[in-house]
């Protein structure tokens, strides 16, 4: 059984220390995880001197989202992550970038907050049809159509996961790992 002498004091989730430990060794585990967040995970805490190498393949697995990114500063701390993990970018400019992107998250945040505090107002209002709704739902409900939905979603999130697991694998080569921690 593969082991990793500080997986818990690293504090693994459990699914991910038990995945982990159905490998014979971490390098097998590296080279067949199917989940790319775990892989990041696990290298950010057995090689916190990387900063570099992890930046980059951080950066280039929220490429893989890239589409779904509404607001420049966004996309450009992408940018800029992928710069400063080539070497192309200070830690400085990593920073600025970063921050404008948190600013961008903040004021959506804080747009959705408000969107919700109306919403709440009108609720009230609502409980009444809400109730007649939902006797018109349960005659029409789609069970089908409901399963259809949440196994395309899924199945999206297993191609992004395995999609950002090879992103791993690419940027951060099996040598530069340090399994000893």
């Amino acid at each position: 059984m593969a082991t990793l002498k500080n997986l818990n004091i690293h504090d693994a989730c459990r699914d991910g220390a038990d995945y982990f430990n159905s490998f014979d060794t971490p390098q097998d585990f590296v080279k067949n995880c199917n989940r790319g967040d775990w892989l990041l995970w696990l290298f950010q805490r057995t090689n916190p001197a990387e900063l570099q190498l992890l930046t980059l393949a951080k950066a280039h697995c929220a490429n893989t989202v890239r589409h779904l990114m509404t607001d420049e500063r966004s996309r450009n701390a992408v940018d800029v992550a992928i710069k400063f993990g080539n070497g192309l970018a200070t830690i400085e400019e990593l920073k600025q970038a970063t921050d404008a992107a948190y600013e961008a998250y903040a004021a959506a945040y804080a747009a959705a907050y408000v969107a919700a505090e109306k919403e709440a107002a009108y609720a009230a209002a609502y409980a009444a049809y809400a109730a007649a709704d939902e006797a018109y739902e349960a005659a029409y409900y789609d069970a089908a159509a409901d399963e259809a939905y949440e196994a395309a979603y899924y199945d999206a999130r297993n191609k992004n996961r395995q999609l950002t697991a090879d992103i791993c694998r690419k940027y951060i080569p099996i040598e530069v790992w340090n399994f000893g921690n």
